[in-house]
């Protein structure tokens, strides 16, 4: 089955509607389902406003995987809230988003969405291989900027950018990124583990930021060509860059499997055909009582019929 394939960055999108979503909107029994409300209202947009034929929720079944952690330590390690032995770490979640996750996967099978996270992976590698396998356009929808080094024109992949909710998304294309960061797709990965990023944890190379990693980018076209560059007399490297970079070279000899997305996770076989009908009515109306799904559930099941 051809047609276009819309994958989301789940954690990404749920997080938004947590914080986006009031938690005054509440469950029969007074528990918060501001997250799950928010997250159905944003699938409802998302179909409405892009028609896709295929639709997949990409989860973290592990946020912080451990062969990335063992390359670089400090990876997401700001944001663990409890060490698990032989276990996915904790991470630090509000209160009162934990519970709500279960209640999200139940009702997207219930509706028939398919529903992947994969063990030892992080939704970013599940959205890499769908898109390694796609056979036509892919939308992805991610609040993470990670995501921009899958974008690529010849194959119609592009990443929506939610600026507000997801009615204003930003449509980041090849066009998009260069002008913005002056690399293309295959550019960015290289250009966000030079310049590092707290909020994951990864250091960058000390004094290289995004401009000066742009730079480098342009005059020696990757990291590869930049780390050749250091060993290179003749290279346009001034002193400084090329001490800073020489000290990083045990940080860029591992760097790029940590930031660069998985292409080749063991995905189970799926049904991604955008649904129609719920796969799982009854079940579906339980879910929509027991939570007081209302509106947003309605809403989704309208859309989806037409």
């Amino acid at each position: 089955m051809t047609g276009r394939l819309m994958l989301l960055d789940t954690a990404s999108l749920y997080f938004r509607a947590y914080f986006g979503v009031p938690d005054s909107v509440r469950a029969p029994d007074g528990t918060p389902v501001n997250a799950v409300r928010g997250l159905l209202d944003f699938i409802d947009r998302l179909v409405k406003d892009h028609r896709p034929d295929k639709l997949v929720a990409c989860m973290d079944a592990d946020w912080r995987p451990q062969w990335r952690v063992d390359l670089i330590p400090s990876y997401k390690a700001h944001r663990v809230a409890e060490e698990h032995e032989g276990a996915p770490d904790a991470e630090e979640v509000p209160d009162t988003l934990s519970p709500q996750v279960p209640v999200i996967e139940e009702v997207l099978d219930a509706l028939g969405i398919a529903c992947v996270g994969v063990a030892g992976y992080e939704a970013d590698d599940v959205i890499g291989t769908f898109t390694a396998h796609a056979d036509g356009p892919v939308d992805i929808v991610t609040g993470d900027r990670d995501l921009y080094q899958l974008v690529d024109d010849a194959r119609e992949i592009r990443v929506l950018y939610p600026l507000k909710g997801v009615g204003t998304l930003q449509l980041t294309d090849e066009a998009w990124l260069r002008e913005k960061y002056g690399v293309d797709g295959r550019g960015y990965a290289d250009l966000a583990l030079l310049r590092g990023d707290p909020s994951d944890g990864l250091p960058g190379v000390p004094g290289v930021g995004e401009k000066t990693a742009a730079k480098l980018l342009a005059e020696f076209g990757d990291l590869a060509g930049i780390i050749a560059a250091v060993d290179d007399p003749k290279a346009k490297l001034t002193p400084t860059q090329r001490k800073r970079l020489t000290e990083a070279a045990p940080y860029l000899a591992v760097a790029p499997k940590v930031v660069r997305v998985a292409g080749d996770v063991p995905l189970p076989e799926v049904d991604t055909a955008l649904p129609h009908t719920p796969r799982d009515p009854a079940a579906l109306d339980a879910l929509a009582a027991r939570w007081g799904l209302g509106g947003s559930l309605q809403r989704l099941l309208t859309t989806l019929e037409a």
